[in-house]
C-alpha cells in the first residue's frame, strides 16, 4: 500500500526500511574550489613599472628607466599618510622620495601577481583569423 504521506513517524512501523545510502564527503559540500591561475610575487619599478629580474640588486637603477631602486617609492613601508611618509620609526624626514637613499629599513616592494601565459599576444588580425581556421 502506497502511503500518502512521508513525514517521519507516520506509520513507521509497516514502513519498509530504505537501504542506507553511503556518507557523502566533506569536500564534495561548499563552494567548488575555482581552477586559479598560478600567484607569483614580483617586483615592479615604481615609475616604469617594469618587472625588475630577479638577479637586480637594490643598490642599482631600474634597467628600462633609469630611477634608482633604493629609494622611498620602491621601499615596502613607504606610505604617504603616515609620519614622514614611512610606516618604520625614521628620525627624520626624507625629502626627495626618488632619490637613493641609506636607509636600514628599505625593503623592496613586492606584490602577488597572477601568472598568466609566457606568450606574447597576438596581433588582432591574427588573433581573428585563428577563430575560423578550421
Amino acid at each position: 500500500m502506497d502511503r500518502k504521506y512521508r513525514q517521519k513517524g507516520y506509520m513507521d512501523s509497516d514502513r519498509p526500511e530504505r537501504e542506507s545510502r553511503p556518507a557523502k564527503k566533506a569536500e564534495l559540500f561548499g563552494p567548488k574550489t575555482p581552477a586559479l591561475p598560478g600567484r607569483r610575487s614580483v617586483w615592479r619599478c615604481a615609475s616604469c613599472a617594469e618587472i625588475l629580474p630577479a638577479g637586480v640588486a637594490p643598490q642599482g637603477k631600474c634597467p628600462r628607466c633609469g630611477a634608482e631602486l633604493h629609494s622611498c617609492k620602491q621601499c615596502a613601508f613607504f606610505d604617504p599618510s603616515s609620519r614622514f611618509e614611512c610606516t618604520r620609526p625614521i628620525t627624520a624626514r626624507i625629502p626627495r622620495k626618488e632619490a637613493r637613499n641609506e636607509c636600514s629599513f628599505f625593503a623592496p616592494r613586492t606584490t602577488v601577481e597572477r601568472e598568466t601565459s609566457s606568450s606574447k599576444p597576438m596581433d588582432a588580425r591574427a588573433a581573428f583569423e585563428n577563430l575560423f581556421k578550421k
